[in-house]
């Protein structure tokens, strides 16, 4: 059995590594959710940086009306911000067409011209051009547009301004692809100082945020994402540099500034808690009683321009799970690049993570083969408490993300089926434990063979054991006497009461054999002093056969007398027999000589003999001498003791005298001399206090020479 549960476990254990290799969408979707409940418990703090998000909020839309605005308020915007001293202005807004509010384009209206009337009046408006003078002033400081994923008819190939190269191998190719993106409207590309994606949600499938790529892949190179076009443009540089490794992309360097990635170009961000001071309304910026108060909040800042009105449908949900604008989170990468707080997740933690699971699974394994589910059970849970603990540290000290979800939902399924096949032997264990002994052990012992099932050998195993006789004397003739289905009854009877005793003392029935029964101690389980056990076992039966033959008596019945032998030795116990058909039984010389000494009973005249290893180990108990013997089958001669009584009887005055002239009577009759009167004072004691002795002493003969035993 333990060779098919550690196959079976070494199974399973391959085939959930192999799962956590391949790596499906449910494992992974499990992993990102215990990932964002890191950083729920410990998100980044938020620290002093020079990024600022200039909000087109509530406010700015009430204050200077409805969005999209005309582009020379935000060349308005531009001026003020460079007046203040903004490092770099870098919109997450599209601008793919011209401005449709530019006098301009108003002026062919025909509703204009004739309203106007004065064909110089319309020349004069014709030649004001929104998107020239946005123009104008984003050439009066570095500005970043964004452009955005597109498949519409308008898309344009992308074309960056960055430059970039590529170390240590062709990095690339496993990008994100940007095939097509929403064109720029041609004066605001040219006097544009950077262009980068907005996209943010090029990687995960269930809504929230978690990884924003930096880097696209497009036809022509590279097109970086919004943060880092707004990073190099404010740092006055002109290329980006992508490091490869064997696997394909690991960093991106900007000024110096190297940012670790992974081989589809994307940073997994981690975010802090959204919050007010993050913010400049756009209305404050117009406001001049508040705009040079701002110049602290501007001056030197990476500034993004956005929106957060719920109008403009531009919100997302980061891994906090938190509604935050999208301009945010580009503000937040650059963030967190300027501070240095990077969530790492490389190829040697993911490692770690299956070694860790195959680890678990091992030890695991093992405790439940030695100790079986509770054990485990205690183990897994501390390995389990463990790992998560490791997880949580090197989370908050390392900011390193450590799953603990596979190993521990997988390190369960494995230990879920394997207790479940243990349970099924152990069903079917004590099944066959019940079916062998429940005829022939004591339901508390059967209870505890139940339980330990897995410490018992089938098949033979040497074992010390003591091992009992006990037969009907003059059996033959009490036959004779009683029809067959009475000697039936009285024989049921009789075992029944021999039985009990055996199993209230731990005993074994082994078999019954016509008017025998045979029985052993110490097997299947262990029995503390079993010799003394089986005394006691004697003792009882002693008792109910006194209670038996009061009841046979009062029927007028003849009495029931017994012989009983005890040995105790080493033998053979295990299941016997033909292979579908066995018993659980015991072999070997102490058997021989249990049946030997029972059959000496009739010799000596008495109902129960033991051994001289079962009487050393029962001193306590009433025992007497009963001489050596030549047993058939036995090559030695045996010492036997005729067990007298119990322990109460032992400390009696009463033993003690019948001892006394017991010793007497056999120091005579060895030394030659005539001892008829000391066994008429032994046979007297015998009769006052142990009748069942009375026989032996009256049969025995007054001078050695006619004195079998010696």
């Amino acid at each position: 059995m333990k060779k098919t549960f550690l196959a079976l476990a070494f199974g399973l254990l391959a085939a959930i590594t192999l799962l956590r290799l391949l790596d499906p969408a449910p494992v992974a979707a499990l992993r990102e959710a215990y990932f964002d409940q890191l950083q729920r418990f410990m998100p980044r703090p938020a620290e002093p940086t020079f990024v600022r998000v200039v909000d087109i909020d509530e406010a700015s839309l009430a204050a200077l009306g409805q969005w999209p605005w005309p582009r020379d308020r935000l060349a308005d915007l531009v001026g003020r911000l460079a007046d203040l001293g903004a490092a770099v202005v870098t919109f997450d807004v599209l601008f793919a067409e011209p401005d449709r509010l530019s006098p301009s384009n108003l002026s062919a209206l025909p509703s204009v011209q004739a309203a106007v009337g004065s064909q110089q009046a319309l020349n004069d408006l014709a030649a004001i051009d929104n998107d020239a003078i946005f123009a104008d002033a984003m050439r009066q400081m570095p500005v970043a547009l964004g452009v955005a994923h597109a498949t519409a008819a308008s898309s344009v190939p992308p074309e960056a301004l960055a430059g970039y190269a590529e170390i240590g191998g062709n990095a690339r190719d496993g990008f994100l692809q940007l095939p097509t993106v929403t064109p720029i409207a041609p004066a605001l590309r040219e006097a544009a100082s950077g262009i980068g994606s907005i996209n943010v949600a090029g990687v995960s499938d269930d809504g929230l945020i978690r990884s924003v790529p930096l880097v696209w892949r497009t036809d022509t190179g590279i097109m970086p994402g919004l943060a880092i076009e707004a990073l190099r443009v404010a740092m006055g540089e002109e290329t980006l540099l992508i490091y490869a490794g064997p696997l394909g992309a690991e960093a991106l360097s900007v000024g110096g500034i190297e940012v670790p990635m992974s081989v589809d170009g994307s940073l997994r961000v981690r975010f802090r808690h959204n919050a007010p001071d993050l913010y400049v309304s756009a209305a404050d910026l117009f406001d001049p009683e508040k705009s040079e108060a701002l110049r602290s909040r501007i001056e030197g800042h990476i500034i993004f321009v956005g929106t957060s009105a719920a109008g403009l449908l531009d919100t997302r949900t980061t891994a906090l799970g938190e509604p935050v604008p999208g301009v945010s989170i580009h503000a937040q990468i650059v963030e967190q690049i300027l501070l240095g707080r990077y969530l790492v997740r490389d190829d040697v933690t993911a490692a770690l993570e299956i070694l860790a699971l195959i680890l678990l699974g091992i030890v695991v394994t093992f405790r439940m083969a030695i100790s079986g589910p509770l054990a485990s059970v205690i183990l897994g849970a501390s390995a389990a408490v463990i790992t998560l603990a490791v997880s949580l540290y090197v989370f908050v000290e390392k900011s390193i993300l450590f799953d603990v979800t596979f190993p521990l939902i997988g390190g369960f399924a494995a230990f879920s089926a394997l207790s479940m096949f243990q349970y099924a032997v152990s069903d079917r264990q004590r099944r066959l434990i019940r079916q062998s002994f429940s005829r022939y052990v004591a339901p508390g012992v059967l209870q505890e063979l139940e339980k330990r099932g897995k410490e018992l050998v089938l098949g033979g195993e040497m074992r010390d054991v003591t091992v009992l006789f006990a037969d009907v004397r003059n059996f033959t003739g009490l036959s004779e006497t009683m029809p067959a289905t009475d000697l039936v009854s009285l024989l049921n009877e009789i075992f029944t009461d021999l039985s009990q005793q055996i199993l209230a003392t731990r005993g074994t029935i082994d078999k019954f054999i016509g008017d025998e029964i045979m029985a052993f101690w110490n097997a299947p389980l262990e029995v503390a002093q079993h010799p003394r056990a089986a005394c006691l076992s004697v003792l009882g039966m002693r008792g109910s056969l006194v209670e038996l033959n009061r009841q046979r008596a009062a029927k007028g019945s003849s009495p029931i007398a017994l012989a009983i032998g005890l040995a105790s030795g080493s033998a053979c116990v295990g299941n016997m027999g033909s292979r579908d058909r066995f018993n659980y039984t015991v072999l070997g010389d102490t058997v021989n000589q249990a049946a030997r000494i029972e059959d000496a009973c009739r010799t000596l005249h008495c109902d129960a003999l033991v051994s001289s290893e079962v009487a050393a180990a029962a001193s306590d108990l009433a025992l007497l001498p009963g001489g050596s013997l030549s047993l058939k089958g036995v090559s030695r001669k045996v010492d036997v003791w005729l067990l007298a009584g119990g322990v109460d009887y032992a400390k009696s005055a009463e033993f003690a005298a019948l001892r006394t002239a017991h010793e007497t009577a056999m120091s005579v009759i060895r030394k030659g001399g005539d001892a008829k009167a000391e066994l008429t004072i032994l046979s007297g004691l015998a009769a006052a206090t142990a009748p069942h002795l009375l026989d032996h002493f009256q049969s025995m003969p007054s001078r050695s020479a006619d004195y079998q035993p010696d």
